[in-house]
């Protein structure tokens, strides 16, 4: 069966931060398609406007897919989740509601400040992995907890890992690869 991954990136990224290109590489590398659409953020960051942007993308999804969803991307991947089946979800530095931070909190409102249909986006994927830093400096640890209640699991909790970004040394991200190969393995 055919996998496909998406990665999301947040409010502020690029396809090209971070790990996201190392990640598509290692993925490619293994015969598997990756696509990470390019949102427009922070300006026209809306929720509405990045479903049309993934709308080109829709066809591509099927329940063999594999969501990765950074910071925002986490609250998209959720959103996207109450529409689609898929096989395994990664939540990496997630969030939802504020964040107590004027700037992040105004443009991301549409993606975080909603009801999720918890039961929908439970249903609709069979896996899912909660990754978050004991010390991220803009999403704190409680958020990705919130999330986990949520979804009825722990969060793998990464010491010192800051916001899984390139300021916080993260270009390659080892684990994440790994734990994509085992749901893979385990579908």
């Amino acid at each position: 069966m055919k996998k496909t991954v998406f990665i999301f990136h947040g409010s502020y990224g690029s396809p090209n931060g971070n790990w996201f290109g190392w990640l598509k590489n290692e993925l490619e590398n293994e015969k598997i398609e990756v696509c990470i659409p390019k949102f427009p953020t922070p300006k026209n960051q809306s929720l509405e406007n990045w479903m049309e942007v993934f709308s080109k993308y829709k066809d591509m999804v099927s329940e063999n897919s594999v969501f990765i969803g950074h910071s925002l991307g986490v609250a998209f991947l959720l959103a996207l989740l109450e529409k689609h089946k898929i096989d395994s979800a990664f939540l990496v530095s997630g969030f939802i509601g504020n964040l107590e931070n004027e700037i992040f909190d105004s443009v991301n409102k549409t993606f975080t400040q909603r009801k999720f249909d918890w039961e929908k986006i439970r249903k609709n994927c069979k896996k899912f992995y909660i990754i978050h830093s004991d010390n991220d400096p803009y999403v704190p640890l409680k958020k990705a907890q919130e999330i986990a209640k949520y979804l009825g699991l722990k969060v793998i909790i990464i010491k010192g890992a800051g916001h899984f970004n390139s300021e916080a040394g993260y270009n390659k991200f080892e684990l994440l690869l790994e734990k994509i190969k085992e749901a893979m393995d385990e579908s």
